[in-house]
């Protein structure tokens, strides 16, 4: 005959979980599923528990499930971007609020990966984590948003130039951005700016050209086509970009680049040619990441707060992963604010900043 169990429970204060584990003859993390529901927990086990709960009159601590519940998920940043300053103001963020809420970050890398491989990348991953960040530029892999969303995990895309009919997204008004850029440079004096884009893959490339085209028609000013050039946000990009756009027999008086390394880079070939910056060249660059400060004059750039879209990703998928109803899809298209960063790297055409 089974001895009837005694009850552990201490007078003066609150019954903890590791009590009422005890009494049930469990481990504290079963009492955990139990009570938040999640798990599979055998009937008779289960009823043992919460017989044990209804003994002791346990109340359990929300502040410490909410802990408890964020060291058990665990969040995956996938990443393949070419600009190591821009992927390090992300992991500042990301490290910072995993910090914060205790949650697990998992990193991965996919270097160049054709479809299908993301496909199969994504179908692995989706076993392992209960939510996924894509920046630039996986945020528009269609092969690798599909499979997260047929895997019912949730994604989050940061910096992706569109809102998503799949998946939540947070991101800046590129468009508007590239637009305040150019009109900034018309304002100066300038009226014949390069331009350097970013890649030709991703809509928030895409977006910038077309606010710096935007601006050129309402200013009434032509767009010479010889001085806008492709590039892919690396500094290697923006030196051949660079080096297009200045041969050219009326060099323009500005460049726009589309992140920061890649107008570092149009600095750098601004002075292998003798030319002063900002007198004979102003550059401006986009994201202000850590590249636009390590650059001399240092970067005007527009300021796209990249560790702040990191910690509001987390906190997306957060909210996501913790709703009791998961039957429909609640997407998410936040929109932060950017703003222009005015450095050294700008002057009016012909006078010294």
């Amino acid at each position: 005959m089974e001895k009837p169990r005694k009850s552990v429970r201490r007078k003066g204060r609150g019954v903890t979980i590791d009590e009422v584990a005890a009494l049930a003859g469990v481990s504290p993390m079963t009492v955990s599923r139990v009570m938040n529901n999640q798990g599979k927990v055998r009937d008779t086990t289960r009823e043992r528990v919460l017989q044990a709960v209804r003994e002791l009159d346990y109340t359990p601590n929300l502040a410490a499930s909410s802990l408890a519940a964020a060291q058990h998920t665990r969040i995956a940043l996938i990443y393949t971007n070419p600009s190591g300053a821009y992927l390090r103001e992300m992991l500042v963020g990301l490290l910072r609020v995993a910090s914060r809420t205790s949650i697990q970050l998992v990193i991965d890398y996919w270097d160049n990966l054709d479809p299908e491989v993301e496909r199969k990348a994504a179908r692995a991953m989706s076993g392992k984590v209960d939510g996924v960040i894509l920046p630039p530029p996986l945020c528009e892999s269609h092969a690798a948003v599909s499979e997260f969303v047929r895997a019912d995990v949730p994604v989050v895309a940061i910096a992706a130039g569109r809102s998503s009919d799949e998946i939540s997204c947070v991101r800046i008004d590129d468009l508007r951005a590239g637009k305040e850029l150019a009109e900034y440079l018309i304002a100066q004096g300038h009226s014949r700016i390069g331009f350097i884009k970013g890649r030709p893959d991703l809509s928030a490339s895409s977006n910038r050209y077309e606010g710096f085209q935007a601006a050129l028609h309402e200013a009434g000013l032509p767009l010479e086509t010889a001085l806008v050039q492709q590039g892919d946000y690396t500094y290697r990009s923006g030196l051949k970009a660079a080096e297009k756009i200045l041969a050219h027999k009326r060099p323009p008086t500005a460049i726009i680049a589309s992140n920061d390394d890649m107008a570092a880079a149009a600095i750098s070939v601004a002075h292998r040619r003798g030319l002063d910056v900002p007198r004979d060249l102003a550059v401006v660059g986009f994201d202000d990441t850590s590249a636009a400060t390590t650059v001399w004059p240092e970067l005007t750039t527009i300021h796209q707060p990249i560790a702040s879209m990191a910690n509001a990703a987390i906190d997306i998928l957060l909210r996501t992963i913790r709703r009791k109803d998961r039957s429909t899809r609640v997407l998410v298209d936040q929109v932060v604010p950017h703003r222009l960063v005015v450095r050294g790297s700008v002057a009016a055409p012909g006078k010294r900043g």
